[in-house]
């Protein structure tokens, strides 16, 4: 039987100050394939996120967040989905934030 290790990566960061109307690397790319991911807007201002820096993809409000479980509901044999190593996050204000962070956390898996 192969079993999987649950291991939590270390969470990307940007500060609101460098957040602009152009899209602004969070943190470095993944190293590890992601099987969960927290991205949280702790800021005052909306925000969108992307992971091409070019295609607005995920608009998350002021002082929230969204999580993706995406290994959920997989059935035997069917393929993981997985966030691929090297995806970088980028993002950019759809209105102007005076305080606070974004955060993108991630839990990936090692079999053993």
């Amino acid at each position: 039987m192969i079993t999987t290790v649950c291991l939590i990566d270390a969470y990307r960061t940007l500060n609101f100050a460098g957040i602009s109307g152009t899209f602004a690397a969070v943190g470095t790319p993944f190293v590890h394939q992601a099987r969960l991911i927290c991205i949280t807007n702790n800021t005052n201002g909306d925000m969108i996120f992307s992971t091409d820096g070019v295609t607005n993809m995920l608009f998350i409000p002021k002082s929230s967040f969204k999580l993706f479980d995406i290994c959920t509901n997989r059935q035997n044999n069917a393929p993981t989905f997985v966030i691929q190593p090297g995806t970088q996050w980028y993002v950019k204000q759809s209105t102007a934030a005076t305080s606070g962070d974004v955060y993108i956390e991630n839990i990936y898996g090692i079999g053993e």
